[in-house]
């Protein structure tokens, strides 16, 4: 028996101790003050349960992935045509008239990339337009097609992709396909052998390929990208599944948003998907010169890639950059509403410039606990003067971006913490008065179809609810 407490007590003190040392690494190693305070805290004084939970989700950084592109960013880049960038792009032409020299060169240098003329972008407002246009680009492929999605599903849709991929590779066009290890987790393996042996290169972005990333579960590659032969590309919100058409009935009609882009940007979009393939692979994909800007096209488009391997916590400084340049409005579409101080900052003072700042958010929830943080975020945000929006008919989940009357971004990245510093996005900002009018006639249409939130969703929710909503954004930090 005295044997059995002095094993006890061992194990006790040794995972004391543990503990201590995770709270440490988490004050030395969490990006922000919530999430350092709340894992130390948690691990310090209960690290019987959070060590495990510390062990899979505690990282904030994507280690491996910034020494690896040190390394091999030559290699890509001397590879990779991408459009020439020079000094002057970021500064003069139709993007800085709109939106100020300041926030131009602000945004360039955050993401890496220039602001590029010659582009037409047209919106697809449901998954039906999305995989139409989708499927059609890749039948009408020559050279390749290289795809990207956060899920992949071995459903009707899916089948679709797939038998698509297989009839374009049969013809002699290299085809890749990269798919998320987390997003995809269900993704049979009789899926992607179907693939590989009908000739589709396909392979998984996961986050364990260094030792150090092994266990965690926090970093996803959240990016979708279709690149046609080099001069269409496709960007959004859609994923690979059948309820992204409307077919999961408790959220159904899904709302969301995809681009199609056609000219020279379409270099920064494949040249993002290289550095991810060239990460899982150790390879590059197959990628054309940039294609020309046509007669008539003059959409000045920036591409914005973000992710935990950035310097910066590009996310939410992008979000940050455009609510600041705004001056009339900013409207901001999302499926979750958990921002950080510095966007909430940005928001309030945007509203105390007169911008009119609505945010559009859904009614129905795929994630309770996110869902129960947004409440509390919204009386916070309403309470300062925003117009926050719940879509009424299905589940909304477009990430959409409308500044003033001349620009507007449509990507992955969603409001909330993991877009904003724990999953690989991308946003593609336009310039052009005409396309900006577009995504305003959709985004009215949606407003339309939505009922404006105030105080009373909090203050009428029963006691339980309210504590569930603090509970709730506890988790910001990782949610």
């Amino acid at each position: 028996m005295t044997l059995d407490w002095l094993h006890l007590g061992t194990l006790l003190l040794t995972i004391h101790v543990l503990g201590v040392v995770a709270a440490c690494h988490a004050i030395m190693n969490t990006r922000t003050s919530q999430g350092a305070i709340a894992w130390a805290v948690s691990l310090a004084a209960m690290p019987y349960l959070t060590l495990v939970p510390y062990l899979f989700l505690g990282r904030s950084k994507f280690s491996g992935y910034v020494d690896a592109r040190r390394h091999e960013l030559e290699m890509v880049r001397m590879h990779t045509p991408r459009s020439p960038w020079l000094d002057t792009d970021a500064t003069d032409g139709p993007a800085a008239d709109a939106l100020g020299q300041a926030a131009v060169l602000a945004l360039t240098r955050l993401g890496g990339m220039p602001f590029l003329g010659g582009n037409s972008v047209r919106t697809l407002v449901n998954g039906d337009a999305t995989f139409s246009a989708i499927l059609s680009a890749i039948d009408a492929a020559r050279d390749y097609v290289v795809v990207q999605f956060f899920i992949v599903r071995d459903d009707a849709l899916g089948q679709m992709l797939r038998d698509s991929l297989l009839a374009r590779a049969a013809a002699g066009v290299r085809c890749c396909l990269l798919y998320d290890s987390i997003g995809s987790f269900d993704l049979p393996h009789s899926y992607i052998d179907t693939l590989r042996r009908g000739g589709v290169e396909v392979h998984p972005f996961a986050t364990n390929r260094k030792f150090v990333n092994r266990f965690q579960l926090n970093f996803r590659n959240h990016r979708k990208i279709v690149v046609v032969d080099g001069n269409r590309a496709f960007v959004g919100g859609h994923n690979v599944g059948v309820e992204y058409l409307g077919a999961k009935p408790r959220l159904s009609p899904w709302r969301d948003t995809h681009i199609e882009i056609r000219g020279p940007v379409v270099a920064s979009i494949q040249y993002v998907f290289a550095e991810d393939w060239h990460w899982a692979t150790q390879k590059l994909p197959p990628l054309a010169l940039p294609p020309p800007a046509q007669p008539g096209d003059d959409m000045h488009c920036l591409v914005v890639p973000m992710g935990p391997a950035d310097k910066q916590e590009t996310g939410s400084l992008f979000f940050v950059e455009a609510i600041n340049a705004a001056r009339e409005r900013i409207w901001i579409t999302s499926p979750y509403l958990v921002p950080d101080e510095a966007v909430i900052s940005a928001l309030k003072l945007a509203v105390m410039r007169g911008v009119d700042v609505r945010i559009l958010i859904p009614s129905r929830r795929d994630h309770y606990v996110v869902f129960e943080a947004s409440k509390l975020y919204a009386r916070d945000l309403v309470d300062a003067g925003v117009k926050v929006f719940r879509y009424r008919p299905g589940f909304l989940h477009q990430k959409v971006v409308l500044i003033d009357r001349i620009a507007a971004a449509i990507g992955s990245a969603n409001l909330d913490n993991r877009s904003f510093r724990l999953n690989f996005e991308i946003m593609v900002l336009t310039v052009d008065r005409a396309f900006a009018d577009a995504v305003e006639t959709m985004l009215d249409a949606d407003f339309a179809q939505a009922y404006e939130v105030d105080a009373n969703e909090y203050r009428h929710s029963p006691a339980w609810r309210r504590i569930a909503m603090h509970v709730a954004r506890l988790f910001a930090p990782i949610l």
